[in-house]
């Protein structure tokens, strides 16, 4: 989740599960939710998007390349793994270099396809929410239907255009920044 401190509003990014727990989370913090936010749509990051979209009456936002799978469980691999997970359409499309703005905060869509085609990194008050792309120590795969190696290490050769300080936010696992990943990160060594 994303907070405007001064306005109090919230964007919630990628809620792949426990629709109940980000909603005891946003309650706790005393936010208004505004928007929906999908770095990729993989089952695991879009399972509790109805619910919340519901709940809150707030649009879902993607990039279009990830619509289809968005909207299908077999297109997002959901049900290859037993657990069909699917999503409404979207209520819009998140484009390369569009700006984005929660309150007084000002982000950016960076486009970082490869584990997804229309995977994104959302970037800005020296953050960025990378989805899948980018881990501590490791990357997203690029071996499931879908996903391409080459247009991946693109993504990631953009990603190490952003500031050393840049706090990265992934998908999985803990945060870390992109100095740190440029360092250490087995998989970027060779890209910088």
């Amino acid at each position: 989740m994303v907070i405007d401190e001064k306005t109090k509003e919230a964007w919630i990014i990628d809620p792949g599960a426990e629709a109940g727990r980000i909603k005891s989370e946003i309650q706790k913090a005393r936010v208004k939710p505004v928007k929906i936010l999908l770095t990729h749509a993989h089952g695991d990051h879009i399972a509790a998007v109805d619910e919340l979209r519901d709940f809150y009456k707030i649009p879902v936002l993607i990039h279009e390349d990830d619509h289809p799978l968005l909207i299908s469980a077999e297109e997002n691999l959901s049900a290859a793994f037993g657990m069909p997970i699917a999503a409404r359409p979207a209520n819009g499309f998140l484009k390369a270099g569009e700006k984005l703005t929660l309150g007084n905060l000002s982000f950016e869509v960076i486009e970082t396809p490869g584990h997804t085609p229309g995977g994104i990194t959302i970037y800005g008050e020296k953050v960025a929410f990378t989805g899948d792309a980018l881990f501590a120590g490791s990357i997203g795969r690029y071996d499931f239907p879908h996903s391409d190696g080459k247009v991946l290490f693109r993504s990631l050769k953009r990603l190490l255009e952003l500031p050393d300080d840049t706090a990265v936010y992934s998908g999985h696992g803990p945060a870390t920044a992109i100095g740190q990943e440029r360092q250490s990160n087995p998989f970027l060594l060779e890209l910088d």
